[in-house]
Order: structure tokens, then sequence, then C-alpha cells
């Protein structure tokens, strides 16, 4: 099970610190994201304190194994007892995971700790290293309700590890995650920093309740912030994320890239980057999590980047002056057969899109793409920057709708690329050449008028072949043969190209970047 949130992936799933602010107030008081702002905007006037483990070595030591074989109780499920729509199972600290969260029940707008008793836990291999708590320590935890089955409740949506969580609607395994904050994933001056919810508090539900919501603190040598879930379940699960943040007073160096509503997810390779596994064959015609980034601008018009898997670190952006109405990760292909692999399921990971709420502003979309050897690292990162920061210990405020889905996911209304492939056929290709063959798809298609290809090569490319044909037997889908001359292989190269009948734009743009070799 715990390999599925990430255990074993590179730094995205950092252990979370834990450093909290209780302030003294009214216990009359009800909490709400005002509230935990109001902590929040507390800790960004303060200088940052790395806090303590909240385990020993021996509990820090655990093997891989070891730490796998905690389990928690399913008996033990908070609110399991009150026979409510929601219950929350929890993950144990221990080996990487050397801090605790700070756990609290709302109880009609009042704070309650959430202690869970040693019991909670079967520690199997692991117990000698427990042996002396009096109470357990969590460091995250998970959410369960029917989602797929009425009579059985289903894991939706987890939270572990840093700020990152992840979340499936009805028929989905696990796939992509988010996380609240990307603070210099890209560009910075230093390491990119991962902070961390050290705490959370969980709103008991009503006993027909179809809404679950929470909030968290999040914490961080250079941030700070306060985050309001609202979660709903489904074929399509939403989340709902209201969020305070704040940049730490007098914290060096200063933050260069902020990333609001950040997606990471893995892409080993695709139909327009075969793979091999060191040397070998792999059997799987394609692996990944998320075929392609995908954003409407505020101006309407639709954007889709397929993902690659470079040798080096590969960032790209897409400027947005006027603003973003949505964007995500998004995996369009759902064909078995496109990765026939019966164990990971591939076909059925979620893609996410995420809709603002209220005008972000400008800004930029930006893309992190890096190598992986595997498909055990996530190597893929997308999130929101915006043209203009706060001062430190002033607020960003922001809202977004997060749409976890399967088949029936967000595409643009025209037509959109259903596959990107890149590669030759028996001709042999000129010096520099790159064959790709993009098939579009989509109702506006439809007519026997051939549709005319707009082609921008870039600075750095030109022209040799755009030509479109129909597929057969569909008289929706299009392909589009593209031959481009590559004019300098040492820079990136970056290609765009849409359908149009007379001055009617069909289709959302193809938009292909080329590292640079």
């Amino acid at each position: 099970m715990l390999a599925l949130f990430g255990i074993g992936r590179r730094a995205l799933w950092a252990a979370a610190p834990m450093a909290l602010l209780w302030p003294h107030g009214s216990a009359h008081a009800a909490f709400d994201l005002e509230t935990l702002a109001s902590r929040a905007r507390a800790l960004a006037a303060a200088p940052w304190r790395a806090p303590p483990p909240a385990i020993d070595a021996r509990a820090a030591a655990l093997s891989y194994d070891e730490y796998r074989d905690i389990r928690f109780r399913t008996e033990a499920s908070w609110w399991r007892d009150a026979g409510l729509p929601y219950e929350l199972q929890f993950f144990s600290v221990g080996r990487r995971f050397t801090h605790a969260v700070r756990l609290q029940e709302i109880v009609d707008g009042q704070e309650r700790p959430l202690v869970l008793p040693p019991s909670a836990f079967n520690y199997g291999r692991a117990a000698p290293a427990f042996a002396a708590a009096t109470t357990a320590q969590a460091a995250g935890f998970r959410i369960h309700t029917a989602l797929n089955r009425k009579d059985y409740k289903d894991e939706v949506i987890v939270f572990l590890g840093a700020s990152y969580f992840r979340a499936v609607g009805s028929g989905q395994h696990y796939g992509l995650s988010a996380r609240a904050l990307a603070v210099d994933t890209a560009g910075g001056a230093g390491p990119e920093e991962f902070p961390s919810f050290t705490a959370f508090w969980l709103e008991r539900p009503a006993k027909d309740a179809r809404s679950l919501t929470l909030y968290a603190l999040l914490e961080g040598p250079r941030v700070t912030g306060a985050y309001r879930f609202e979660l709903r379940p489904g074929t399509t699960t939403e989340v709902d994320v209201q969020a305070r943040v704040f940049l730490r007073v007098g914290a060096q160096p200063p933050v260069t890239t902020l990333g609001i509503a950040p997606l990471t997810t893995m892409f080993l390779g695709g139909e327009n980057q075969p793979h091999r596994l060191e040397g070998d064959p792999d059997f799987r015609p394609e692996v990944h999590d998320s075929d392609g980034l995908q954003i409407e601008s505020a101006d309407g018009e639709w954007l889709w980047r397929p993902l690659i898997n470079p040798r080096h670190a590969f960032v790209t952006s897409f400027q947005m002056p006027r603003g973003v109405r949505g964007f995500g990760l998004m995996q369009r292909d759902r064909r078995f057969t496109s990765y026939e692999d019966p164990e990971a399921r591939y076909d059925q990971r979620p893609s996410v899109w995420i809709v603002p709420r209220g005008d972000w502003g400008a800004g930029r979309v930006e893309l992190l793409q890096f190598d992986t050897p595997d498909e055990t690292n996530d190597n893929i990162a997308a999130y929101w920057v915006p043209a203009v920061y706060p001062k430190p210990g002033e607020p960003l405020a922001f809202a977004y709708t997060m749409r976890w889905q399967g088949d029936d996911l967000q595409r643009p209304p025209g037509a959109w690329v259903e596959q990107s492939r890149v590669g030759r056929s028996y001709e042999q290709p000129a010096p520099g050449e790159v064959q790709f063959n993009i098939d579009f798809a989509g109702p506006a298609l439809a007519g026997e008028a051939p549709p005319e290809p707009v082609v921008n090569p870039g600075d750095n490319a030109r022209v040799r072949v755009a030509t479109v044909h129909p597929l057969p037997g569909e008289p929706t889908r299009w392909r589009l043969t593209l031959k481009i001359q590559r004019l300098d292989a040492s820079k990136p190269t970056e290609l765009r190209a849409f359908l149009r009948r007379g001055p009617d734009t069909l289709s959302e743009t193809w938009t292909y970047a080329m590292p640079p070799r």
C-alpha cells in the first residue's frame, strides 16, 4: 500500500517537519480559515526554527520492509464507531517520516485534539522501535468513503510527506500528486524548498454529509500558509482549495519562483518517446502517469504540450498576461493496449484539471521536466507562477478547484490532440530532420472539406512538409504529418500547430518543445 504513495521516490516526498504556534484566544470562537491564517501570519513574522525529530534513532533506522510492516488497524478508523460517511486511517512515523503532524478534530466549530492510542497500529517487525510509546504518532492520513460501492469505504485522498496529497475518483488508480506550494522548483538561488503541512484540522462530518472539510498549516524556511480543503468524492473527485500564503520576513535568499497549485507526475516514455530499461526492451509500449500539459488561457486559447523524458532538466513556460482559465497534467490515453500493464493500470490513472476561482491576474504556467531511468521517480512538475509576489508578511490569497478525472476528462470543445508520434518510416530523413505524426480528433473536424494545418516552427526550425489526411473510418479524426528541419540542435526548439477551415480555428494548439541535445 505505501508504495502507492511515493515511498522510494525522490525528495518530492520529503518527510514533514513540525513547528506550531498555538495562540491563546477565546475557546468559543469558531475555527475557520481566517483563524488559521492569523497563525500562519504570526509564524511568518518569526525566524524559521527547524523542529526536532519526533522519533528516536531506532525508529528512524527502520528498513524499508520493516516500515512497510506497520499497518493501521481498520477497526480503529476515526469516525467508524459513529457510523459517519467518512473515516480516517493513519500512517505511522518511522524511517524517512521522522516528524509527526499535529491532528485536531473540529466539532461544532471547536478544536479538539485527535489522539491515537498505540493500539491503533499493528507495528509488526517494527514493534521494538515503538515499545515505549504511550500514544501513536501519525506522519499522515488517508480518507475513506463509499466511492465505488455503497457497502465499502474506498480510499479517496491521502496526505503524506511534506505538503503532498493525491486523490482518485471512482474507478481510478493513484497516479500523479499535488502539493500546497512549489518553492524555487526551478530558477532559484539555492535548492528547491519543500514546505510541509505540520498540522491538520478535520471537521467532523454529519451523517448525511456529501463533502468533507479539512484545514492544514503550511510551514517552511521561507514560507507559511493556511489552507482549507473541501473534498467532494465521485466519478470525478473535486477538491476546493482556499489558501493564504505568507513569505517569511527576513528569510534569505528571497523566493525566486513561487508555484501555485503545483502538480507532480511521472513520464518514462510514450508514443512520442519509446523507452528502454537499462538497454533492454520494455514489454510495455508506454509508461506514464500523465501524457501532457493542457492549458486554457484567459483569451480562450487551448494549448497541449506532450510530455517528454529529457536527458537533463528542461524548463519551459507559457506566459499568460491576462490570466489563465485552467491548466492540468492529463492522462488522455485511456486505452489498456497503450500500456499493457495489468498491475499498474496506467490507463486508469487520473488527470487533474485546475480551475482558478477568482482572477489570478497575470503570470505563467511553468513546466519542469527532467530525466528518470524508471517509473519509480516523479520527473514532471507543473504550476502557476504569479507575476507579482506579496511583500514578506503580507498574504497571497488564492482559490481553485481540482478535478481528479478519469475517462470523462476535460478537453477543448472543438478538437484536440489524441497522440503525437515521433519517428520516420522507410524514407531516409535529411540531416537534422524530425518527423511528427499528430492525430487530431473532435466534433469540429466533421465534414468533407479537409482542415488546413497552420504551423509555426519558431526561430530554430523550418517546415519541410505539413500535410493533413483523414484517418480510416473516422470522420472526426485527421492526421497532421509534419517534417521539420532543426537548424541548431544545441538550442531548444519549440513548434506550434493547429487546424483551421478558412478563418475558423478548429483545434487546440499542439506545442512541442525539443530540448537541446
